[in-house]
């Protein structure tokens, strides 16, 4: 198992995910990169999102109400399983947005569970974390 051109490989798909929401809505680039059954944890949601139409509407209404000035990823790490066959990526992340006419600086962390589906991956479970406060 080449470990080094998987974690590649997955890293570019997170990327060109983001890309899709972060530099502008770009809807069906987005779309490509979830699976049909994904499920999602968001702070600004109850429950869960649950399949790929609920997890695209709720980025598609945050991406549309937002203007994301920047958008920054650091300290990735990605845990391979199942010999290759899914894989568990962490990051933090720092976006510059106006929202609601406030221009803000949130930082967070996203965990997300990919499976490989043919010859690319997909985004199965997403849970984003707003960066605790520091008291």
């Amino acid at each position: 198992m080449d470990t080094i051109k998987i974690t590649t490989d997955i890293l570019a798909t997170i990327r060109a995910m983001n890309r899709a929401w972060t530099t502008g809505w770009h809807e069906a680039e987005f779309r490509q990169y979830i699976h049909e059954n994904a499920v999602a944890i968001v702070p600004s949601e109850p429950g869960r999102l649950e399949g790929r139409d609920a997890y695209v509407a709720g980025w598609r209404g945050f991406a549309l109400a937002a203007t994301i000035h920047s958008w920054q990823e650091s300290d990735h790490k990605v845990e391979i399983f199942a010999g290759g066959r899914c894989s568990v990526v962490t990051y933090f992340f720092t976006i510059d947005v106006m929202l609601g006419g406030v221009r803000q600086i949130l930082r967070g962390q996203d965990m997300f569970f990919l499976a490989k589906e043919g010859k690319g991956w997909l985004v199965a479970a997403d849970q984003y974390s707003p960066e605790p406060a520091v008291s």
